[in-house]
């Protein structure tokens, strides 16, 4: 059985059958919450095409698994900590071969109540953020996860992600101008 992700409405990528395989449990989770593991992993990358190799990455290595990952408490948090881990290495192995821009160019996950130029403001300061610390922004504000499960996502401890997400919003409030008013 094979899984290809392909494009639905909205320009958002979806899991798919590929024809002449059998349809399991597995195309079933991922069709559900497949558009969610690509918006975490666009808010991760800061790209669409990175963000889905991470998630076919993430995909890939869950599906031979799939049976034992689908018997566990939380196969989403399980899956998303795949998704973490491989934008982790994703990242490490390709850092130094980035190109930065100087506008993001695609817009498909924009903080709601927001003007567009705010909006551009704070995704490149989110950009500028360490890795960790734009890490556990995502997971807490994005994701809605405790700093618990955060801690337990990223294999740190939750006073670790208490002052990684702490030093992010200072960082993020410096540069968006919103002192202690």
């Amino acid at each position: 059985m094979q899984v290809a992700l392909g494009v639905g409405q909205e320009g958002v990528r979806v899991a798919q059958s590929v024809p002449g395989h059998e349809s399991t449990p597995f195309d079933g989770w991922v069709a559900a919450r497949g558009p969610a593991l690509l918006r975490l992993a666009y808010t991760l990358t800061g790209n669409a095409a990175d963000a889905e190799d991470v998630v076919q990455e993430a995909l890939a290595r869950a599906l031979p698994r799939w049976e034992r990952i689908s018997r566990m408490d939380n196969v989403d948090a399980y899956v998303r900590r795949m998704v973490v881990n491989a934008h982790t290495s994703w990242w490490r192995r390709f850092r130094r071969r980035e190109a930065p821009v100087e506008q993001v160019r695609d817009s498909a996950v924009t903080p709601a109540g927001l003007p567009s130029d705010e909006r551009a403001g704070l995704w490149q300061a989110c950009q500028r953020l360490p890795e960790a610390q734009r890490t556990a922004i995502v997971l807490r504000y994005y994701e809605q996860l405790e700093y618990a499960e955060i801690a337990e996502l990223t294999g740190v401890r939750e006073g670790s992600v208490r002052s990684r997400v702490s030093r992010g919003l200072s960082a993020l409030r410096e540069v968006m101008g919103d002192g202690d008013d």
